[in-house]
């Protein structure tokens, strides 16, 4: 569940709220009964774990086809990157 900010607009008191997406925001101050506003937050409750996550993790499978097209055979040549034949 998302965490939501308020911020009473009487006795600016700030407090966070536990509640459902589709919840509706509070309107009343549990201290003084003022009318609260909800914050725009940090939304910090993604924790991303492993080695890491890319645009190109999940690339269309057209966009692979094409990348394979592109590149230049690997196969071996048939003159050796060594000495050069003299004749």
């Amino acid at each position: 569940m998302p965490t939501y900010e308020y911020q009473c607009q009487k006795c600016k008191r700030r407090h966070e709220a536990f509640q459902s997406i589709t919840a509706k925001p509070l309107t009343k101050c549990a201290t003084c009964g003022g009318r609260l506003k909800r914050l725009l937050g940090s939304g910090s409750g993604f924790l991303f774990k492993g080695s890491g996550f890319y645009i190109t993790d999940y690339r269309s499978k057209s966009y692979h086809e094409a990348k394979k097209k592109d590149q230049p055979s690997t196969a071996p040549s048939s003159t050796s990157s060594g000495a050069a034949k003299k004749t």
